[in-house]
C-alpha cells in the first residue's frame, strides 16, 4: 500500500492509494498516520477498509510528510562506498550515526530554506526506513524485517560548513529548519520487492547530480536496523535515513552549492518523487 497525508500544512488528512490510482480518505479509519497507526494491526484495518471499496475519494493536492508525528530520525553517514570515496573518507567498519530532529521534516514539495550565513547548503537523496514495531537488542539482521513498516524518500539537506568546519558534531549542519523533505508517501514493506535494488536519483535545476542504487550500501537496511537496536530502542513511527550515494556538491570540487531560487528534484524507484524550490531563511 501507499500511505500519505494530503492537505494544507497542519490540516493534512491520512489517505491510501486505491488500485485505480485515486487517493482515499482514511479519516474514518485512523486519526492520523503516526507511530500508533503504522504497525501491523492498524495497517490490516487500513487494508480491509481499502478492500471494502467504500472509502471517500480525496483530491491529491499538497502532499504533507506521510507521518504526522515522528519519534526520532536516526541517520547513517557514509553508507555508500562511492560517496565515501568522493569525500575522501574511509569506508566505515561500523555504521556512522547522527540524529535529525523531527521538526526538520517538511512535505516533499514544500519550500526548503537556505540558512542564514550558509555558503555550502548541499543535497542528499536517501532511502528512509519507517519502523512499525518496537525493536530493541535484535538477535540478527534477519529479525529486523518484522519491525519495518515501510519505506519512503528522505532528502537529507546538509550545510557542510556548519557540519564539518564549526567544531563539535555533524548535527549542526543537519538540523536547520526544513532540512528533511519527506515523502510523498510511505510504501509498505510488502510492496517493495527488493529494498537492496532501488535506484536513487537527484537533479538540481534539471541537471542530474546523483544516480545511485541501494545495492551499493556499505551496511544494508536489515543490518542497519539490527545495529541500531543494540544502542537505542526503535519505536513505531521512528525513521531511519540510510545514507546517500555519490554526487553531492561536497564530493565534486567546483560544484556550486544550493542557493535561493534553485530547484531540486528527488526520486527513488517505486517510492515517488519530490520537488523543492529553495528560499531564504
Amino acid at each position: 500500500m501507499r500511505l500519505a497525508r494530503i492537505g494544507p500544512v497542519g490540516a493534512e488528512r491520512p489517505a491510501v492509494q486505491a488500485a485505480d490510482g485515486s487517493w482515499r480518505d482514511l479519516s474514518g479509519v485512523v486519526d492520523d498516520l503516526d507511530g500508533t497507526t503504522i504497525g501491523p494491526g492498524p495497517l490490516e484495518e487500513v487494508a480491509a477498509a481499502l478492500a471494502a471499496g467504500d472509502l471517500p475519494q480525496v483530491e491529491a493536492g499538497r502532499f504533507g510528510p506521510p507521518l504526522g508525528r515522528i519519534g526520532k530520525i536516526v541517520c547513517i553517514g557514509l553508507n555508500y562506498r562511492d560517496h565515501a570515496a568522493e569525500t575522501g573518507a574511509t569506508v566505515p567498519t561500523e555504521p556512522v550515526l547522527f540524529m535529525k530532529a523531527p521538526d526538520t521534516v517538511v512535505g516533499p514539495d514544500d519550500e526548503v530554506l537556505v540558512p542564514r550565513g550558509s555558503t555550502r547548503t548541499d543535497w542528499e537523496v536517501e532511502l528512509a526506513v519507517v519502523i512499525g514495531t518496537e525493536a530493541a537488542y535484535l538477535s540478527s539482521p534477519q529479525d529486523a524485517a518484522a519491525h519495518i513498516a515501510g519505506y519512503a524518500i528522505s532528502h537529507d539537506v546538509s550545510e557542510r560548513e556548519f557540519q564539518l568546519e564549526r567544531g563539535g558534531q555533524w548535527d549542526k549542519g543537519k538540523n536547520c529548519a526544513t532540512f528533511n523533505p519527506f515523502g510523498p508517501w510511505v510504501v509498505t514493506a510488502d510492496d517493495v520487492p527488493d529494498v537492496q535494488d532501488l535506484g536513487l536519483r537527484l537533479w538540481v535545476n534539471g541537471e542530474l547530480k546523483q544516480d545511485g542504487n541501494t545495492a551499493n550500501m556499505v551496511f544494508p537496511v536489515l543490518e542497519v536496523v539490527h545495529y541500531l537496536s543494540q544502542f537505542m530502542t526503535l519505536y513505531p513511527g521512528d525513521v531511519i535515513n540510510t545514507g546517500t550515494p555519490a554526487g553531492v556538491a561536497l564530493g565534486v570540487p567546483g560544484t556550486p552549492y544550493l542557493a535561493p531560487g534553485d530547484v531540486v528534484e528527488v526520486e527513488v524507484d517505486g517510492l515517488g518523487r519530490q520537488r523543492q524550490t529553495f528560499g531564504k531563511a
